[in-house]
């Protein structure tokens, strides 16, 4: 089926940067949209920002806008978040998701995708 793997993630000071990403491979007819979320120890899994493939169309939760970036490659089989002026507070396991054929835009819930990597730990030191 379809395989995610995250990468990039590690420690750094707070105010720093990272840039994550994920390969997407495998056999799959298509993707509509791939998305970040994240999930901090004791909490639940919360939404970060999602991409629609075609036309490079973004979406972010209200709380990382203009700190996270959500991109994709030339070949859209890669999705970025780059992360800027970290805070403690986003100490976390980040996970990619796609969507495979869903139409709907955007989505935020997890439920709503598909296939999910493994995750990639961030933390975020004051």
């Amino acid at each position: 089926q379809v395989q995610l793997v995250e990468s990039g993630g590690g420690l750094v000071q707070a105010g720093g940067s990272l840039r994550l990403s994920c390969a997407v491979s495998g056999r799959f007819a298509s993707i509509y949209s791939m998305g970040w979320f994240r999930q901090a120890p004791g909490k639940e899994r919360e939404f970060v920002a999602t991409i629609r493939r075609y036309d490079g169309r973004t979406y972010y939760a209200d709380s990382m806008k203009g700190r996270f970036t959500i991109s994709r490659d030339n070949a859209k089989t890669t999705v970025y978040l780059q992360m800027n002026s970290l805070k403690a507070e986003d100490t976390a396991v980040y996970y990619c998701a796609v969507d495979l054929y869903g139409s709907r835009w955007p989505r935020r819930y997890q439920y709503e995708y598909d296939s999910w990597g493994q995750g990639t730990q961030v933390t975020v030191s004051s």
